[in-house]
């Protein structure tokens, strides 16, 4: 972040240059494979829980613990960067769960992003729900989205020679993480190489 002023020097770029687009919002869907109306990943793949990250199924397995069902099968997880940490979650878990990005679908969702508005919520109680809604769904079209919105509302709360709100910064913050670590494992890049191709996609639109 640079200096006091509110403005997030990784996105900085991006929200300056994108803002106020006139273009409909579409989210970003994500498909898993589908198997008689549950979603099923396999030993090996890649996933989203909006909580923890990318992960990685480890293991398929039945948990011999007490209290818990032993026929019910469960999801191994080990979040990537984070291998001591075990993640167990139900197979048939209605959570918030996907496929990570394809270093296909990253490009495709940076090449995108002029056309994803700012959401834009006047009422302080309504906004922090949806700030914690979209942190939630980890769906990243809508953390996109919030952080346009966050920008913005810093531009306005400076310009009246006012402070950031902590809120604001709190899930600009938590947005931002959430993005730029699943598009840097997706495109194989660390923040700072994501934010270049960001900046390199916006100039290429621009012209």
């Amino acid at each position: 972040r640079s200096g006091n002023n509110g403005v997030y020097a990784p996105l900085f770029f991006l929200c300056n240059s994108l803002l106020r687009s006139n273009a409909s919002k579409v989210f970003w869907t994500f498909r898993a494979e589908n198997e008689g109306g549950m979603i099923v990943y396999q030993i090996g793949d890649y996933i989203v829980k909006s909580t923890d990250g990318v992960c990685k199924v480890e293991d398929i397995l039945h948990l011999n613990m007490s209290g818990v069902d032993c026929k019910k099968e469960y999801y191994l997880l080990i979040p990537v960067g984070e291998k001591a940490e075990k993640i167990y979650v139900p197979v048939d878990t209605k959570t918030n769960i996907r496929k990570a990005m394809t270093e296909e679908e990253a490009l495709k969702l940076i090449d995108k992003i002029p056309e994803i508005e700012e959401m834009w919520v006047d009422n302080e109680k309504m906004r922090e729900q949806r700030y914690k809604e979209a942190v939630r769904s980890g769906d990243p079209e809508s953390l996109i989205s919030i952080i346009k919105m966050i920008y913005l509302r810093n531009q306005k709360r400076m310009a009246q020679g006012k402070k950031t709100m902590m809120v604001d910064e709190r899930y600009f913050q938590k947005a931002e993480q959430s993005l730029y670590s699943e598009l840097g494992f997706a495109l194989g890049k660390n923040k700072d190489e994501v934010c270049r191709i960001i900046e390199e996609s916006v100039k290429r639109k621009k012209k």
